[in-house]
């Protein structure tokens, strides 16, 4: 059985960190495409950042661009997004998740999903 877990979410003021971390077990992330998405308070839910471990290729949303950073850890076979000058409309529950996406930002197009973990931005 395939599982993704998030860890990592807290709360956190304005201008702060958090590093997110997305496992898995019974899968591999070689050669997938792992996502990380969002979604706020009565929003919907949004492409934040995707790594294609293949090659490394990362990718962002334009309202995160130069503040979070995607990576991967092979020996670890987690991901991780370093969030930094976190923003209050950062604020959301955070999902990573993982499959073959040819538009990395289309929800539709993962296969396995974790269950969220919470960030909260106070300003």
């Amino acid at each position: 059985e395939v599982q993704l877990v998030e860890s990592g979410g807290g709360l956190v003021q304005a201008g702060g960190s958090l590093r997110l971390s997305c496992t898995a077990s019974g899968f591999t992330f070689d050669d997938y495409a792992i996502g990380w998405f969002r979604q706020g308070p009565g929003k919907e839910r949004e492409g934040v950042s995707c790594i294609r471990t293949s090659d490394g290729t990362t990718f962002y949303a334009g309202s995160v661009k130069g503040r979070f950073t995607v990576s991967y850890d092979n020996t670890k076979n987690t991901v991780y997004l370093q969030m930094n000058s976190l923003k209050s409309e950062d604020t959301a529950v955070y999902y990573c998740a993982t499959g073959l996406p040819w538009a990395w930002s289309t929800a539709a197009q993962y296969d396995y999903w974790g269950q969220g973990t919470q960030v909260t931005v106070s300003s």
